[in-house]
Parts: C-alpha cells; structure tokens; sequence
C-alpha cells in the first residue's frame, strides 16, 4: 500500500482553560477608557445640569439653537421665559440652555 494511516495527535502545548493573562488587555484597555473617556464625561454632564438648574431671572443665557437672551421668568423645572428682544418673549427648555454668559442681579418683585 501506498497510503499510510495519519493518527490523530493529541492537543498539546495550548492553553488548557481559562487564562488570565488573556484578559488583561481586556480590562486596561476598560480603564483608559473610563479615564480618558468616561469619567470628563460625567464630570461635564453634573457641571452643566448644575449651571442649568442654578438659572435664575435676570440672568444672560445661549440657547442650543444659538439665540442669546435674558431669563425673564422661570416657570418651572423644565421651562423658563427669555427675552430675545425687546417686548419678544420665548419660552424655552431647560435643557436647551447651553450656557449662562453674565449672571444678572435678580430684579425685586415689586412694582
């Protein structure tokens, strides 16, 4: 016969089971990112909801639209009155504010 049989060798030199050094590439590549990625994140989110939620009347605002205009009114939680021009009142999302430029001095209820 020309052909001989070909036997089946058993599994050698492989990794039997789990390795741990295996995944460690894994989880370094997890915390750079959370350090570089994740948590400025998180840091900015809680210093804009913040600033978000300490708008107050009198104070100078940009909306996410690009419009700049003074708080008249806050009405509740989630939406405030700005002025965008003289006699032209808008009301806005809270959300929507992307920044307070000037803080102004609270004007008095009193007429």
């Amino acid at each position: 016969m020309l052909i001989s049989q070909a036997f089946a060798q058993g599994a050698g030199g492989g990794a039997g089971g789990f390795d741990l050094i295996g995944l460690l590439p894994l989880v370094l590549i997890f915390v750079v990112f959370y350090f570089l990625l994740i948590r400025p994140q998180q840091k900015k989110a809680k210093a804009h909801r913040e600033m978000v939620g300490n708008v107050k009347r009198g104070d100078n605002v940009v909306t996410g639209g690009g419009i700049i205009g003074k708080v008249t009114k806050v009405l509740d939680d989630n939406r405030v009155e700005v002025e965008i021009a003289d006699n032209v009142k808008v009301q806005v999302a809270r959300g929507t504010i992307q920044d307070v430029v000037s803080r102004g001095e609270p004007v008095s209820d009193d007429k």
